[in-house]
């Protein structure tokens, strides 16, 4: 798939991606921020516009990658990544088949690329689960709604502040009519 194609590629049919609003942003620059204050340079931290080949015929943009404790040599500097990260985020989108897509389809496309953890933040349960790759498949190592989640499988001294995203998501105006 042309670099330059929106969407993602699912079972060789460009697929059109969720359309993000001001709460899926937030998030993901807040997490982007955090995850990079964190990891200094020791690694790498990616929005959601990069693609990755997760399968032949799938394609996927997660909306943030991590690579820990990498120096970059094997990613490429353009076009399609084909080397998983250590960590996917996927922000919950409001729409039934966003959410379908988030917790079924992408969990089993990510856990077979080789992606060590799946994070899916859900802003409307105000919610974040962590899943580790065991044996193929994903298994939840941590879950949290309020506080911190610390500590945060993988990733040691990270700490997410979680009541810290609520209140910045609180700030954001009433829902548009």
């Amino acid at each position: 798939m042309p670099e330059d194609e929106p969407g993602e590629l699912v079972d060789g049919r460009v697929e059109e991606e969720e359309v993000p609003d001001l709460v899926h942003e937030l998030v993901v620059s807040w997490l982007v921020h955090v995850l990079r204050t964190w990891l200094g340079r020791e690694g790498f931290v990616f929005g959601s516009e990069a693609k990755y080949a997760v399968r032949a015929d799938r394609g996927r943009k997660p909306d943030v990658a991590v690579y820990l404790g990498s120096d970059g040599s094997h990613l490429p500097k353009h076009g399609i990544v084909r080397v998983p990260p250590d960590i996917v985020v996927e922000v919950v989108s409001p729409s039934p088949r966003d959410e379908r897509r988030d917790r079924i389809e992408k969990m089993d496309e990510y856990a077979a690329f080789g992606v060590r953890y799946y994070w899916i933040l859900d802003p409307s349960l105000q919610s974040l689960e962590v899943f580790e790759l065991l044996g193929g498949r994903y298994a939840r190592a941590a879950r949290a709604t309020e506080g911190r989640m610390d500590p945060v499988p993988g990733c040691r001294e990270l700490v997410i502040e979680l009541d810290a995203l609520w209140e910045e998501l609180s700030r954001l105006g009433p829902r548009e009519r």
